[in-house]
């Protein structure tokens, strides 16, 4: 087994995790089989119990496994399937250590961080590591693993983690270098070249710094990955292959990119794949050098970066200050925006904006959230938990319902759209969620049997879950190419109450897709609509670039007025001037390769995720 490890230094938000999965992919076109592992130093257990402000988005595993958003773009950018034991975290590691400690697995000894907690961090990467990951039989042959946190050398030059619960990580991966031997581990080291727009000059001291604290913490780079808004300058790669001891071919430049897809175009182009495979010995496949083939990555950048005609999608949601919180929300609509030729615009909608109070305290607030959402070619409502700006939620299904607006509602969102069809049609006005209104004498929604109120931790109803299509007439069946069921994976504690859908369905709300039990609603329609659609799973979660999302692509093709010569297809997943494609389960097939010229574009100022904000939206 090859281990390549990615670190960051200077600061956060540097783009580790799309640098790992750009790394992934180069070495996937390579020829070689790619798994991952994502290290989180905080003590939770896992991502489920954090705020999206926290972190951003939990991103859900086909195990139920609640993780970090950065298993998220492993996922999507190597078409793998993830275990929650690929997301390691103190608490999980130390738990462990407990454990075995209250076992007697230590036979009497004094447990300590060195060497028992770090001993079990690298047994833990050498067990996930060999797991496979893309449907086939036996181990991987590499596995990145992004360390998270941030190296620094302070001012009094003592080296030091960012965080300091990031220390027994990398000691422990100082150990396992040594473990795993020359020629099995390759550093990788994300840092960042600033320019001081005083003097307009690329600055390396940061870096120099990065890489020191790195080597006081007994780990040494082999190559550097440096973050730019522009082309690194050429005395400023050698400065830095001089000050931190990394050979000049070895120094990789990330500089900003028009989208995240051209970023495993970026290491190719710099022959990063040669210098990561030198490292590892894996040049040659008996007497031939092993070259990326990336002919789809270089169509799909090129595709997005041509896209003109916009189509706008209203986002409403309460987390919408941190777009991170809808992060796998986005890159669905992207995936369906590309697929559908369309340049995607998310307006970001806040739902407490757009409730009747915010009138009146913060009438300009209320008034552009309502003129976003009504200038908007669909409606998308996100998951998510508690009653601030539910309010909202169900105002923003109502003028998609009214007004023949496409909507999409996932998990919550399907929830609240439930509750607003049972106030507004079946003049139920105290229709609610018992999450909201325990008391309520409507009780639309309800706490799952199974649920636990006392334990919030892992109590969900998690992971992928087969559901069920009642005929193939309506329109998310045959989104998913006239499929009798389909699994998608789920997060929510709360579902529709099966003892009130036979009154909804007599006014006219369909629920066309049923868990095996038949009593847990998992999709809704409304027949009449030209495209209202809830799902109580996530639907984001499985997206890929090249296999979108079939409900996505579907609120897509609505908001561009494309929906009819979609569903015309008998397969359900096409864009329009391509090979359909059908699906299973939720998983799109590749379509056929056509030949494809890429175009040479100079790289755009922008964020590293390829994102463009524009006042309150984002275009991509």
């Amino acid at each position: 087994m090859k281990y390549v490890v990615v670190s960051g230094g200077v600061v956060s938000g540097l783009g580790k995790g799309v640098t790992a999965s750009s790394i992934g992919a180069v070495l996937m076109g390579c020829g070689l089989r790619v798994t991952t592992i994502k290290i989180d130093p905080y003590l939770n257990t896992d991502a489920g119990t954090m705020s999206p402000f926290e972190h951003g988005e939990v991103f859900v595993l086909e195990d139920g496994g609640e993780a970090d958003l950065d298993l998220g773009n492993y996922e999507r950018f190597l078409d793998i399937k993830l275990t929650r034991d690929h997301n390691i975290t103190t608490g999980k590691v130390y738990q462990a250590v407990i454990d075995k400690e209250r076992r007697g697995d230590y036979l009497g000894k004094t447990v300590q961080v060195v060497p028992h907690i770090t001993d079990e961090i690298q047994d833990w990467i050498e067990r996930v590591a060999v797991k496979p990951v893309d449907g086939k039989e036996g181990p991987p042959d590499v596995c990145v693993i992004e360390l998270g946190g941030t190296i620094a050398h302070n001012d009094s030059g003592i080296s030091d983690a960012g965080d300091i619960e990031s220390m027994p990580f990398i000691e422990a991966l100082g150990q396992f270098s040594y473990r795993v031997g020359i020629g099995n581990f390759c550093l990788v080291h994300v840092s960042l070249v600033p320019v001081l727009n005083v003097v307009g000059e690329q600055k390396t001291k940061p870096t120099q710094h990065s890489v020191r604290g790195l080597r006081g913490l007994g780990l040494a780079p082999d190559i550097l990955a440096c973050r730019s808004t522009e082309p690194l300058e050429e005395h400023v790669a050698a400065k830095l292959s001089q000050f931190c001891h990394v050979p000049i071919s070895n120094i990789v430049n990330l500089h900003d990119v028009s989208n995240i897809w051209h970023i495993p175009l970026l290491l190719r182009d710099q022959k990063a794949h040669e210098a990561i495979l030198k490292v590892l010995d894996l040049q040659r496949i008996g007497k031939v050098p092993r070259e990326p083939k990336l002919a789809e990555w270089t169509e799909r950048a090129n595709k997005l970066d041509k896209l003109k005609t916009p189509v706008k999608i209203a986002m409403v949601g309460k987390y919408t200050s941190l777009s991170d919180s809808y992060l796998s929300v986005q890159k669905a609509l992207l995936h369906a925006s590309v697929a559908m030729e369309r340049k995607l615009v998310v307006e970001w909608v806040c739902s407490c904006d757009l409730e009747d109070s915010a009138a009146k305290e913060t009438p300009e607030a209320h008034q552009k959230a309502w003129k976003l959402l009504k200038g908007a070619g669909g409606v998308l409502v996100p998951g998510g938990f508690g009653d601030r700006g539910v309010q909202g939620k169900i105002l923003a299904a109502k003028y998609a319902r009214e007004n023949n607006v496409p909507y999409l509602g996932i998990c919550l969102g399907m929830q609240v759209a439930v509750i607003e069809f049972a106030r507004s049609v079946m003049k139920l006005s105290g229709a609610n969620s018992t999450e909201f209104d325990p008391a309520t004498p409507s009780p639309c929604v309800i706490f799952m049997p199974e649920g636990s109120k006392t334990q919030m931790g892992a109590t969900m109803r998690l992971g992928s879950r087969r559901t069920y299509f009642l005929g193939n007439n309506c329109k998310s069946s045959k989104l998913y190419g006239n499929a009798s069921s389909v699994d998608e994976r789920h997060r929510h504690r709360y579902e529709v109450n099966p003892e009130i859908v036979p009154e909804l369905e007599k006014a006219g709300l369909s629920f066309v897709g049923k868990d095996e039990s038949g009593r847990r609603m998992e999709i809704i329609e409304i027949p009449n609509h030209d495209f209202f659609i809830g799902a109580q799973f996530h639907p984001e979660f499985k997206s890929r670039p090249g296999k979108p999302s079939p409900l996505f692509l579907g609120l897509v093709a609505a908001a561009s007025g494309q929906l009819d010569l979609l569903l015309q297809r008998s397969c359900g997943i096409a864009s329009l001037n391509s090979t359909p494609r059908c699906t299973t389960n939720g998983t799109v097939a590749p379509p056929v390769k056509k030949p494809y010229t890429a175009v040479k574009k100079k790289p755009l100022k922008s964020l590293v995720n390829g994102y463009y904000a524009n006042s309150n939206g984002i275009q991509i």
